[in-house]
């Protein structure tokens, strides 16, 4: 039975389900994106242990609770839900902003985390291009939330599968444009100034993945690459962009069973 519950943190209600029994696998989502993506997954995940889903601040149902949402923040966010749950250890799947999230999280509360996944995401910190992004992002936001939401997310997969997911996109730009403004600026406010997590992942012992998309328009997959094999990190590679858990579902599923079982 999937249960839907709130905690209060810093005056903001964090809305998180859980779901299935045994070992704790928490799914953290994305930018732009909420604890719905993971729903069609849950039926097949709960059969091997108990699935941890939440709405980051600002995303979903979920508050805000200040003008930045820094990812040590979004992690803090992340233990009061775990700690309220009664969950002391579980396995991580970080899809994007959810991935810098985990890392943060893992450099704050190393004995939390069994094995770690980050889907489409990296322990990099934005360089001083993605930086100037952001900001432009914020003042477009403001202006125009409904056409930043649109094209944020419509350049996320790769050209060749725009078409062929198309349901799939108009659903998480529907779902998007209800988040407060002040959520999205909060996040993109907090991504800009996220640090670099690479030696915290370097120095994580238990299992971790990378996985990224060949055509990701937002990850260089050379340089993820290189980067995940310097911090002992599997790498996997799926064709198609940056939603592999839309644009390569079933391998996805594939992976994440054989990975924690």
């Amino acid at each position: 039975m999937n249960k839907e519950m709130t905690v209060n943190f810093q005056g903001a209600n964090i809305c998180y389900s859980n779901v299935g029994e045994g070992e704790a696998t928490v799914l953290l989502h994305g930018f732009l994106e909420s604890s719905k993506i993971w729903e069609e997954f849950l039926p097949e995940f709960s059969r091997y242990g108990k699935i941890i889903t939440l709405d980051l601040p600002g995303h979903g149902s979920s508050g805000c609770f200040d003008e930045v949402h820094s990812m040590e923040q979004m992690a803090d966010a992340v233990w009061k839900v775990l700690k309220t749950a009664g969950i002391k250890k579980a396995n991580f799947i970080g899809h994007s902003m959810g991935g810098y999230v985990c890392l943060a999280l893992l450099e704050k509360h190393p004995e939390m985390i069994k094995d770690l996944m980050l889907l489409n995401s990296t322990p990099q910190a934005d360089n001083e291009e993605k930086k100037e992004i952001r900001d432009r992002s914020v003042k477009l936001v403001k202006r125009n939330k409904g056409a930043y939401v649109s094209m944020a997310i419509n350049n996320l997969l790769s050209p060749n599968n725009t078409d062929k997911f198309s349901e799939e996109i108009e659903e998480l730009k529907k779902t998007a444009k209800r988040f407060p403004t002040k959520g999205i600026t909060a996040a993109l406010k907090g991504m800009k100034i996220r640090t670099d997590k690479t030696d915290v992942l370097k120095s994580f012992n238990g299992n971790k993945i990378i996985v990224a998309g060949k055509e990701d328009p937002l990850v260089n997959i050379k340089e993820l690459k290189q980067l995940a094999k310097s911090c002992g990190c599997r790498f996997v590679s799926f064709s198609g962009g940056h939603l592999s858990y839309i644009e390569n579902k079933a391998q996805f599923v594939k992976l994440c069973i054989s990975t924690n079982n």
